[in-house]
């Protein structure tokens, strides 16, 4: 008892792990609460684009030395915009259009990404100014442990601002993911909806970005929410749910990569997972044993002959 007390408290000893916890929690609350929405739509591969989308406007912003959040956001929703524009210009298939923009987006910020020595140097003599160095790894898995205090209240801004807008249009964009027609029929915007709902998936991924990277953000946009949507047909209580899961996995993740020396992102997607499997199996009627149990209490008994 007393060594598991310290195991939970030494880490506290640690400015850069109480900073990294709290910022942790953030992420895994606003996550969380994109990926309710995201859920009901049936989006994930949407938040999976745009995730990847960003990291041109990373690797540009870290040159230019301005906030990795600033390059994301443009980059992420130049991307979404590229990708209705094409939908409603071709016959394409939407998850063809997203296929193809969202590996040249990332196709493009690799190539950049594999070229910062280079380009760092370009921008030295060019401008006279030299971004720190930094590693690629970083970018696609995050650093937590490691974040800036700008980077942190970045974080923390942006993240507020996120979920200040999931709260005012949470009617709208309710009724937008449930019954899309219906909400037309109403007079609500759908487009403009839609809009907003990618807006905000490009602010969540800009928030877990310091986090989890952007390889990983996508399992932080689907998990909290299928996790969720497994235990509660309620809306209020799937985001209670899904908070509550992202949370614990984000602080247990930091905690284990802390003690394991191992990715901070890594072990975050990795306890979620375990949490989404031991859900798939056990929940009470859309889980795997209660459906075995189900079909075997329904299945007919053999009729025996004297």
């Amino acid at each position: 008892m007393h060594h598991a007390w310290h195991v939970l408290i030494d880490p506290f000893q640690y400015q850069f792990m109480v900073k990294a916890l709290l910022v942790g929690a953030l992420v895994g609350i606003v996550s969380a609460v994109l990926s309710c929405f995201v859920t009901l739509k049936g989006q994930s591969l949407l938040g999976d684009a745009v995730s990847h989308a960003v990291l041109p406007g990373v690797v540009l912003a870290y040159l230019a030395g301005i906030p990795f959040g600033a390059g994301a956001l443009v980059s992420g929703l130049s991307a979404v915009l590229l990708i209705g524009w094409i939908e409603r210009n071709t016959r394409l298939r939407s998850d063809a259009v997203i296929g193809i923009v969202f590996t040249t987006y990332f196709g493009v910020g690799l190539i950049l990404a594999s070229m910062i020595p280079r380009l760092s140097d370009w921008v030295y003599s060019s401008f006279g100014y030299r971004a720190p160095l930094m590693s690629v790894n970083t970018i696609l898995f995050g650093n937590v442990l490691g974040i800036a205090d700008s980077d942190a209240l970045q974080t923390l801004v942006i993240g507020v601002v996120t979920l200040g807008l999931v709260v005012v249009f949470r009617r709208d964009l309710l009724l937008f993911c449930f019954d899309p027609n219906y909400a037309r029929a109403i007079g609500i915007n759908v487009r403009r909806l839609s809009m907003l709902l990618q807006l905000l998936l490009a602010l969540t991924i800009v928030v877990a970005l310091q986090t989890i990277g952007i390889v990983l953000v996508v399992a932080m946009l689907v998990a909290p929410g299928a996790i969720a949507y497994m235990l509660t047909n309620r809306f209020d209580r799937m985001l209670l749910i899904a908070v509550a899961s992202s949370v614990v996995s984000c602080v247990s993740g930091i905690y284990a990569s802390y003690y394991l020396n191992a990715s901070t992102g890594g072990s975050i997607v990795f306890i979620q997972s375990l949490v989404f499997l031991a859900v798939l199996c056990l929940a009470p009627k859309p889980g795997l044993f209660a459906q075995m149990r189900t079909r075997n209490a329904i299945r007919p008994t053999p009729r025996t002959t004297p």
